[in-house]
């Protein structure tokens, strides 16, 4: 049976849950979403328990670059001081700090982009859109496409991970809870490097 992508996003947006988990439960529950969220949590992959959880432990990571031209500080947290002495969960906060430095996030998600700077990429893609002769029908698919690429680019998040572009950071967070059964999230980060204005 196929499964859609937009089924497997749906599920792993509602559970938390990794994207190959949450594709193996679409395939076994034959793409009934309600079967696959029973399968995960049979299995001990669901976490929405854990979605009240305060996240009150965690990590600061720092990271220098070895030219000592760009470093990283970065907190991510977590439900129990276990996790963020987890070897697994020491390795994602120390590639993950590496990957800011290497990749330049702005932000850590779509939600964090201010309003105004939306409007300007959103203004920017519409002219562009209007110079290539494109129909006014097609226009703000246009546009809203551009927009989810230009989210990949600037959102930590949405970014495709540098060591293995097959996986964005999501994906990688999302396998981390799975493994930790955790509640995790990427809290701020700081990226200075010299030369740049802050």
């Amino acid at each position: 049976m196929m499964i859609k992508n937009e089924d497997v996003k749906k599920l792993r947006t509602a559970t938390g849950v990794g994207i190959m988990d949450c594709k193996n439960a679409l395939i076994k529950a034959e793409g009934d979403m309600e079967k696959a969220k029973q399968i995960l949590r049979e299995e001990g992959r669901e976490l929405l328990a854990h979605k009240g959880r305060e996240a009150t432990e965690g990590r600061i990571e720092a990271y220098v670059h070895h030219s000592g031209k760009i470093g990283v500080l970065l907190e991510v947290a977590c439900n129990t001081d276990f996790a963020a002495d987890s070897d697994d969960f020491l390795q994602f906060t120390r590639e993950l700090a590496m990957h800011i430095a290497a990749a330049r996030p702005r932000y850590i998600s779509p939600e964090d982009v201010p309003e105004a700077d939306l409007e300007t990429e959103k203004g920017i893609y519409r002219k562009q859109g209007e110079k290539e002769g494109k129909p006014p029908q097609i226009l703000e698919k246009i546009v809203e496409g551009r927009l989810q690429k230009f989210y990949t680019e600037v959102c930590l998040l949405k970014q495709p991970f540098v060591k293995d572009s097959t996986h964005t950071i999501e994906d990688l967070l999302a396998d981390l809870r799975s493994k930790t059964g955790e509640n995790i999230f990427i809290k701020r980060f700081a990226r200075y490097e010299i030369g740049e204005e802050a």
